[in-house]
């Protein structure tokens, strides 16, 4: 019998999956049996990843078959099709890497114990790939996703239809409305919570955020889209922290970590996200909301009144109000979606007075472009007993050519003045990922390294820069090498400027190789006023979105000296709990206070 919205919102919240149940549209958007099976959903994902780091352009977190050139152990759940009969499939994925080979991510879909007879991510772009038809003989009914290659196959969803006409939405906010409405869910959040500030992002400045407002007896919520704290310095990522602690008494020597003996991408990062995690649950005003990825944010009058935010495996949705936002998620996705204004790629070297000596036009151009320093993946590889083989991957060679590598660091890098941070996130991610695969195959066509094999790939992106929200002070070059002592400077750093460019532009013929500028500063400063909005009163910022041009964030962007900021937001969210101020506010009429919270005494 076909299940209903109300008997679906009815076993939904008897604890079964949103995604797992068929049903028919009562209200006419479906009306022939349906079912979505959205593979967040899939109760064992096996060796599959839940990759959510794209959502927000692509519409969904998707299952992710990242196995180093393995085939990876199939993702399996147990669906519940509205009645039996024959269903017509489709299956949205991707082919990531499209030319005149085989795709890389290539999968089945598995029924009842029976493969389909279609090949799945073979399609380019996000699209709804049609595998046919299926009979379908038990309504509970066990599906798997079959990974052939162990190179990055992808899958967000299965839908399945008795409509033969039907063919699902692909456009973005089509789909996801789409979506909702098929599965039952309101499109307001129906539970919500409270609090004193919301914070967005559980990098080094969303931790340190969090413990200076929770110790200062505000109830904090914390949403952050990966199951463990740390953003670039977790284990998923793995860039140990560098920089000072500035004025801290105690704070970021239980987030940070240390400097690893095998350098970045090494295990020992998961040694400190133990500790991370340890230092956070032992604050009890802080609430954590791991695998929650903000969606929407509502706004009146310039100021943030609550954003949305859903669970990645469940979907399920809360509403999160508070009279304070602090945005540390990066790529500045809470300011973004309330209307903050921001700032990408770099200025002219004119608007700022930037630039520098015989690099002045890699520093800062005459004209504003849209170049950003780029995305790492660091990765490494183990000696093993017996010769190992590794599969070819032509696929990738456009990208790696004849370059030929056992490991990558933080050099390992690419953007491009065409791609853009956020919109073709995927896109540069999968570039870095061709180019490792693609020099690791050059490497193992040399006899030294038969027993070389690959130990550990990052997937998800280590971004240096995307968006910068604008304050009232936009932070630049000139702060630093001037050495300006604000009277509200609430950060401070030793670390020398540094800036990336890829070597591509002075001669090297790979594009994913970067190279660094540094240039020494001595002891410099951040204000106050570079860490709340200029246009959205309630917001502040801390970490690589705050209010800076693109060399300003080249010193102050390491994640010592994002937590410093994100624990000067948590104190001034304190502050203005307890003055019924904004932020500006306290940048006014209270910094001194706010100063000596920090450490700094006047």
């Amino acid at each position: 019998m076909a299940t209903t919205r109300r008997d679906f919102l009815a076993l939904c919240g008897a604890g079964l999956s949103l995604a797992a149940m068929g049903f028919a549209d009562p209200d006419g958007d479906h009306p022939a049996p349906c079912l979505l099976l959205e593979a967040r959903s899939f109760a064992s994902l096996g060796g599959w990843l839940l990759d959510p780091q794209f959502a927000d352009i692509m519409g969904s977190p998707f299952l992710l078959a990242h196995g180093l050139g393995i085939p990876v152990a199939d993702a399996t759940t147990t669906a519940v099709f509205p009645s039996t009969g024959t269903y017509h499939c489709f299956v949205r994925t991707r082919n990531w890497c499209p030319g005149s080979w085989e795709a890389p991510g290539r999968f089945r879909v598995v029924i009842d114990g029976h493969p389909l007879d279609a090949i799945f991510g073979t399609a380019p772009g996000w699209a709804w790939q049609q595998g046919g038809t299926v009979e379908i003989t038990r309504t509970s009914t066990t599906v798997a996703l079959n990974d052939l290659t162990g190179f990055e196959g992808r899958c967000d969803a299965l839908f399945f239809t008795q409509d033969a006409a039907f063919v699902p939405p692909n456009d973005v906010p089509a789909m996801q409305a789409w979506r909702r409405r098929l599965m039952g869910i309101p499109a307001e959040p129906k539970r919500r919570e409270e609090f004193d500030v919301v914070i967005v992002g559980g990098g080094l400045a969303g931790c340190g955020a969090s413990i200076a407002a929770a110790k200062s007896g505000l109830r904090v919520a914390l949403i952050h889209d990966r199951p463990v704290l740390g953003g670039n310095a977790s284990g998923e990522i793995r860039v140990h922290t560098e920089g000072i602690a500035g004025k801290d008494s105690g704070i970021i020597s239980g987030i940070d970590t240390r400097a690893w003996k095998a350098g970045n991408g090494s295990a020992e990062a998961q040694a400190d996200d133990r500790k991370r995690q340890l230092t956070l649950a032992a604050e009890p005003n802080v609430v954590q909301f791991l695998e929650w990825r903000l969606y929407d944010v509502q706004c009146r009058d310039g100021r943030i009144l609550s954003c949305d935010a859903h669970h990645n495996r469940t979907g399920e949705a809360l509403r999160f109000s508070a009279p304070q936002f602090i945005d540390c998620s990066g790529d500045a996705w809470l300011g973004f979606r309330a209307g903050a204004e921001f700032r990408y790629g770099r200025e002219s070297r004119h608007e700022f007075e930037e630039g520098w000596d015989k690099f002045h036009d890699l520093w800062s151009p005459e004209t504003a472009d849209r170049v950003t320093m780029g995305v790492s993946l660091m990765w490494n590889t183990r000696e093993v007993d017996q010769p190992v083989a590794f599969p070819a991957v032509p696929w990738a060679m456009p990208v790696a050519k004849d370059h030929s590598a056992i490991g990558g660091e933080w050099q390992w890098e690419f953007a491009a003045p065409q791609l853009d941070q956020i919109a073709d996130a995927e896109a540069i991610r999968d570039h870095v990922l061709c180019a490792i695969y693609g020099s690791f195959a050059n490497a193992k066509k040399e006899p030294t390294h038969a027993k070389r094999s690959l130990e550990w790939v990052g997937y998800l992106s280590g971004r240096r820069e995307s968006r910068r929200l604008v304050g009232d002070h936009i932070y630049s070059m000139k702060d630093m090498v001037q050495n300006t002592r604000f009277a509200d400077t609430v950060v401070e750093e030793t670390r020398p400027i540094d800036v990336h460019y890829q070597k591509i532009l002075t001669g090297l013929p790979v594009d994913f190789i970067s190279e660094a500028m540094f240039l020494k500063a001595g002891r410099y400063y951040v204000p106050f006023r570079s860490l709340y909005s200029r246009t959205i009163s309630n917001l502040m910022m801390a970490g690589r979105c705050f209010s800076c041009t693109h060399v300003g964030l080249g010193g102050p962007r390491v994640q010592r000296t994002t937590a410093q900021m994100g624990i000067a937001t948590g104190y001034a969210a304190a502050l203005c709990k307890r003055y019924q101020a904004s932020p500006r506010d306290i940048a006014k009429d209270h910094i001194t206070e706010l100063r000596q919270l920090i450490g700094y005494s006047d």
